[in-house]
């Protein structure tokens, strides 16, 4: 690059300077990184260091950077050169911290492998500019006119954005809307209060942000953040065209199908009903003046039983196996609509568990002193007749029991999402499954689900998040949730589709390199069409043109580098993230001679786990071994097979892929990485064994953010490893 003006900075604070010989690390800097200066600070993160290197840019128009300082993680607002490529050796943490007492000819042997590979690496990097594309749209899309997504339509309104929200019956209110009373939010959580749904109700329509459309669904959806194509099938069957920068999906949930539940007599006789059943005799009760009455014969109702878990939890397979975690408490509210209308109702609680957690446990305490009786049992079956008899194993007594004379039996059935069709079932099922979204995606027309039918968005480590970017789920449909929650929750998913709108207006990246400017580039000349990235994008951000090239949505893209990692020829890249800048730091460690005795091991971190995690153990001074190197890439998905062919010909001994959680229960924020990677790495012996390797001097591990010790455990045990195995056969080669 003709105009590239290079200076690296070294920071000599948080004892960097004490362990540390600057002067040679400048001169590796100068001769080996070929930097144009280099420059040594006490303290480069001070307002004094921030201040030089501003100063250096502007009197020497410098455009690549590198500071040698603390983790690449750390510092970042100090650190914010916008208008610079800029590349961080990590000599605090990845140095000085993990190796405490280490003799300072080792420590420096780190560091300046560093130095070399921040340099390398940032003489391969061109500062990302956004992508122009049409202006975006600000105007988010709700699907969901309950409570979850009135609350979502409201928070975006409040924000200053504008709303088109979408339901598809002919009023708002959702399931909210069906009872009487909710669960109580606010002290003192002594009774049911009301539900304010009506309120929020009166608040959408009256937001001049807000276009309600009722009785209408959604026909087709497609583009990408800031600019979603939306047909909108309206109610007598008119269609209408719509422009929004992103789409919160708020469709609820359905109860449980009771009627799967026979044991319970549940259909064969009238007094035995769901808790959505009891919501609505409540209605009914209150608009007529008085007191619930037996469905059967209108008759009083003296004694309720209310039955746990029904249809819930279930270890046989028939009936759901997830906990619905709301029912617990609707089933204490409900104890109260008879215990206040009429103490000497009697009211019976049958459990396994009872899980009322934080305030709710004050709630709990009030119907106990109101004279609901809770029972730890387990209902086996309930039959049917001029009253009920509920038959159950007591769990305290360890003895079958019954309870007679019931004139009312209510199940607490849980909470089956409206997720939409789920690609993954058989045909014949999802052929039976109702769109809700309706997407143009060659994945398929709805969200992709998790185990149970729940929309994929991961509850842990990023909630809301889906894998169709801007697009967010909130509410039951993505797990299940009260009222309270499903508010929290919409909020949430609001705030990040503003995130998405603002992001995309700005050509970043979404969650979770949210601000990257930086988008895939492809040189066309050299695809073979393999179809490998459009295949493998976590995101549906890759599509294909009428010549079967990859045509990048650049809007959709998380910037996670799968397709890069993807690609047999190399041909697609990021300017700040490329197979030439991951290979240009491998290549950079000076790797010793078979004679030495010391080993190389290279460590491919994923940034968003495995590397925080080394981050803490240096944080927590704990010592791994000095052989390691570390590169941070930015998902296991990325990583190109080229760079583990040329590290072993580059002599390194050994290395370590370190990833998020794979599987059903995935921790990886680009979703598929870590699976990916560890497919191809399963398909890399052959080549090994062509280069006389073993195959166990490469391996991919499972690493969290939190297993700082754990990290460290690892290295020593593979460290192990390495040297039972013995030094690299390549290296006399090298």
């Amino acid at each position: 690059m003709a105009d590239m003006k290079t200076a690296a900075f070294l920071c000599a604070g948080c004892g960097i300077g004490e362990r540390l010989d600057l002067a040679a690390l400048a001169k590796v800097a100068e001769r080996e990184g070929k930097m144009g200066q280099v420059h040594t600070h006490d303290l480069l993160c001070s307002g004094q260091g921030v201040q030089a290197i501003r100063d250096a840019v502007t009197r020497d128009a410098l455009t690549h950077v590198v500071l040698a300082a603390c983790s690449r993680r750390a510092k970042t607002e100090a650190f914010d050169f916008p208008e610079l490529a800029l590349a961080r050796a990590n000599l605090r943490e990845g140095v000085i911290w993990c190796q405490p007492e280490a003799a300072r000819e080792t420590t420096q042997e780190m560091a300046e492998d560093y130095v070399r590979m921040a340099c390398a690496e940032v003489r391969r990097l061109v500062l990302p500019v956004p992508q122009a594309e049409a202006p975006a749209s600000r105007r988010l899309l709700v699907v969901g006119g309950g409570v979850t997504g009135l609350t979502a339509a409201r928070e975006a309104a409040s924000a200053g954005y504008d709303v088109l929200l979408v339901e598809k019956t002919g009023q708002l209110g959702g399931w909210a809307s069906r009872l009487w009373k909710r669960i109580p939010v606010r002290e003192p959580f002594a009774a049911p209060a009301d539900t304010g749904v009506a309120a929020l109700v009166e608040a959408v329509r009256a937001d001049p942000r807000i276009e309600v459309l009722l009785g209408a669904t959604l026909a087709k959806t497609a583009g990408a953040p800031g600019r979603f194509e939306v047909d909108v099938t309206v109610a007598g069957g008119a269609s209408r065209h719509e422009t929004v920068g992103a789409i919160v999906q708020a469709s609820g949930f359905m109860p449980y199908d009771a009627a799967k539940l026979t044991e319970f007599a549940f259909g064969t006789t009238p007094d035995v009903v769901d808790q959505a059943g009891l919501e609505r005799l409540a209605l009914e009760a209150a608009a007529a003046g008085r007191p619930i009455l037996r469905p059967s014969d209108g008759a009083p109702v003296n004694t309720v039983v209310f039955v746990q878990c029904a249809g819930q939890r279930d270890t046989g397979g028939q009936h759901l196996p997830y906990c619905s975690g709301f029912c617990c408490a609707t089933s204490v509210k409900q104890a109260l609509y008879f215990k206040d209308a009429n103490p000497d109702v009697d009211t019976v609680v049958i459990y396994t568990d009872l899980r009322l957690p934080g305030n709710l446990e004050d709630f709990y305490r009030s119907a106990q002193r109101k004279g609901v009786t809770f029972t730890k049992g387990q209902v086996t079956g309930v039959t049917g007749g001029t009253t009920c008899t509920v038959h159950f194993q007591d769990l305290i007594l360890d003895q079958a029991a019954t309870l007679t004379g019931v004139d009312l039996v209510v199940l607490a059935t849980g909470q089956v999402p409206q997720s939409g069709v789920d690609i993954e079932a058989p045909e014949e099922v999802r052929n039976g499954q109702e769109s809700v979204l309706h997407l143009a995606y060659r994945q398929g027309p709805d969200l992709p689900q998790l185990k149970y039918g729940f929309a994929d968005s991961h509850f842990i480590c990023f909630p809301y998040e889906t894998r169709r970017t801007g697009i967010y789920a909130a509410g039951p449909v993505r797990r299940p949730m009260d009222m309270a929650q499903a508010m929290e929750d919409a909020t949430g998913a609001a705030l990040k589709a503003i995130q998405a709108v603002e992001n995309a207006a700005a050509g970043r990246a979404a969650h979770p390199r949210s601000g990257d400017l930086s988008y895939p580039r492809v040189r066309l000349e050299g695809c073979t069409q393999c179809k490998r990235c459009t295949v493998e994008c976590p995101f549906g951000a890759i599509d294909e043109d009428e010549k079967r090239y990859p045509v990048f949505n650049t809007s959709r893209c998380r910037r996670c580098g799968t397709c890069m990692g993807a690609c047999p020829v190399r041909v697609i890249s990021f300017d700040n993230y490329s197979v030439d800048s991951v290979g240009a730091q491998i290549k950079a460690v000076e790797v010793p001679d078979e004679f030495s005795e010391k080993p190389r091991i290279l460590i491919l971190a994923c940034e968003n786990d495995a590397y925080p995690a080394l981050d803490m153990a240096g944080l927590q001074r704990r010592t791994y071994s000095a052989f390691v190197r570390v590169v941070p890439v930015r998902c296991l998905g990325s990583v190109n097979p080229i760079w583990i062919t040329d590290a072993f010909n580059a002599g390194y001994d050994g290395i370590m892929m370190m990833g998020c959680q794979r599987g059903v229960d995935y921790q990886c924020h680009f979703i598929k990485g870590s699976e990916l990677a560890y497919t191809r790495m399963s398909k890399i012996d052959d080549t090994l064994k062509q280069m006389a390797l073993e195959p166990e001097r490469l391996t991919t591990l499972e690493v969290a953010i939190t297993d700082s010790a754990r990290v460290v455990q690892l290295i020593a045990a593979y460290a192990e490893k390495i040297d039972a195995i013995g030094l690299s056969p390549l290296k006399g080669f090298a």
